[in-house]
Order: C-alpha cells, then structure tokens, then sequence
C-alpha cells in the first residue's frame, strides 16, 4: 500500500499542530488540571482518534481500517502502562504537579521521534528481510515474559539506568527546582536543574518503550503510514490520560499480565506469518512452512480487546476486594 507523500506532510502536519493546541491552551500555564479538564481534553483525543480510524476505513477499505483499531488500541495501552513509569519517575524526582504536564508533553514530543525513527528502520528492515519477523516475534514473546512477572507495587522506586547515573555523575546539577526550566545560573555559572534530569530519563524510558511497541504495531499491519497514525493518536492525550487516571493506575493489578498476553499473542502471529513468507535456507529448504494457517488481523482485534477487557475487570475486581478487606481488617 503506497500513501501519497502529501498525506504523510499533511498527517504529520496535524500532529503537530494537535501538540501545540495542547501545549498553547491548557500547558503552557503551570497548573495540576482538574478531574473534569483532564476528562474533557482525554475524550477530545481518544474521539478524535477514532473519527481518524473511520475516515481512514472509508478511504482504504474495512481491512486496513481493523489494522487501524488494532493497532490504536494495543499502543494505548502499551502506553498506559507506560504512564505507570512516569509516576514512579516523577515521585522519585519530587517533580512538582503544576509542573508535571510541561514535562510529560516534552515526553511525548520524544516518544514520537523516537518511534518515528524506529518505524522507518522497521519499515526498511521488513521490506529487504523477511525474515525480520522472526526477530520481531522472538523479541516480543521474551519482552512478554519479563512483562508478565513485573510487579507495580506502590512502593517500587525508579531505578536510573546507566545513561541517566553517567549524566548525574558528569553534568551540573543543581538540587532545587527552578519553575520548569531546566538550566539556571547560580554566581555566574550554568547549572543543570533536576527538571533536565528528568527529562533525561523519560527520553531514555521513551527509547524502552519503542522497542516494544514498534514491534508489536509491524505484527498487525505492514503499513508504515497505519504504525505513525496509530503511535501518534495513542500519544496524543497521554498527558492529560496521566492526570485523569493517576490513581486508577496502581489498581490495574493484571495490566501488565493482559498486556504480556497480548504481546506474546502477537509475537506468535509474526512468526506465523515470517514461517508463511520464509526463505531461510536452513527451514524447510528456503520454502514457505503451511503448519499453521494464518491469523487474521479481525480476529486479532477480538482476542486482544477480550484479553484487556478480562484483565482491566479482574483488576478492579481484586482491588476493590483488597480495600473492603483492609477496611474490614
């Protein structure tokens, strides 16, 4: 499927200017939203993003319309349970609320980058080596087993990587915080505020983030336009998602296990189809393998929106268990 380049400038375009609408009417002001605003502005994006979907299907037909959803709905909530990382960055630099959104939304901006860079070289890798989704799959079904043994304990710190302690370790920092900017100067000299800090990390979360997440887009649609579209509706909003569900959060118990689920559930697809397409040598002579047939991508949608459905459930079933226990006890 070839997407004109004038639809891509004029997509990316759109994302840009949805990101500073964000920015220049409710960020750019410090101040912690309220539950109605940060609902009102999470509706405006999540509807925005299907409308997207539905012209898109009107386009290019029901097909790539489902690979939209499909993929829409898995990097959503990839990216929810991403949010839980930011949490636990944010308390671990004691960054202020009314600041919090100003730092999430230069988050995003990375994210998307970041991910736009990773899509093309999937893009590029796919298009040259079929045999990439091999890789893709094997790479998934391991992150799903790292994925479905965590633990978001309310009492898990953040852990800086080695990237993050090198910057603390060589840059100066200063340890108060300076309204959202990240340099100040103190007798004469340029320090480096903790707002930088924290942004070094969230960009280096953001680079773990994508390695999962591209993968598992490229295991629902081989359309590099379609793996933009749904990564940067599903970051759209995502500031606002973090200030409307921030408590709801720690009571998806089984979010990561849902989510385990469906990124193993994908890797499996990807080798399916890598063993449809094989030309490997060293499997079955270069020739493609029939074992299992396909699956397609419709039944992709029902078995990951029954998974997130059955374990987002179970999770608020088991939490308020929990509180009527502790209350009771």
């Amino acid at each position: 499927m070839q997407v004109p380049l004038w639809i891509w400038l004029a997509t990316v375009a759109g994302i840009i200017a949805l990101l500073a609408l964000s920015f220049f009417t409710h960020i750019r002001d410090a101040h912690e939203p309220s539950l109605k605003e940060a609902g009102a502005w999470t509706a405006f994006f999540v509807s925005l993003s299907i409308l997207f979907g539905l012209g898109l299907t009107a386009l290019w037909g029901r097909d790539r319309g489902i690979e939209y959803f499909a993929g829409y709905i898995t990097e959503y909530s990839l990216s929810i349970d991403n949010l839980f990382v930011f949490v636990i960055i944010m308390s671990s630099f004691a960054v202020p609320r009314a600041y919090q959104q100003k730092v999430l939304l230069i988050g995003i901006v990375i994210a998307l980058i970041l991910r736009t860079i990773f899509i093309l070289i999937g893009a590029a890798a796919i298009a040259h080596f079929s045999w990439v989704f091999y890789l893709f799959g094997l790479f998934l079904i391991l992150t799903a087993a790292k994925l479905a043994f965590e633990k978001h304990g309310g009492d898990e710190a953040y852990e800086p990587n080695i990237l993050v302690r090198t910057a603390q370790k060589v840059l100066p920092f200063t340890t108060e915080y300076e309204g959202a900017n990240m340099t100040t100067v103190i007798g004469g000299k340029r320090y480096f505020t903790p707002m930088m800090m924290v942004m070094i990390a969230i960009g280096m979360t953001d680079i773990l983030f994508a390695l999962d997440s591209i993968p598992a887009i490229y295991g629902l649609t081989d359309v590099p336009y379609i793996v933009f579209a749904t990564n940067a509706f599903a970051l759209l909003g995502l500031v606002e998602l973090y200030f409307l569900i921030g408590g709801l959060i720690k009571r998806l118990v089984y979010l990561s296990f849902g989510l385990a689920l469906v990124l193993g559930f994908i890797g499996i697809k990807l080798i399916v189809e890598a063993m449809h397409g094989n030309s490997l040598p060293f499997l079955n002579g270069g020739e493609p393998i029939h074992v299992v047939p396909p699956i397609p991508t419709w039944l992709s949608l029902v078995i990951i929106l029954s998974i997130l459905a059955v374990t987002t459930i179970a999770s608020l079933i088991k939490s308020r268990r929990d509180a009527a226990g502790s209350t009771t006890g």
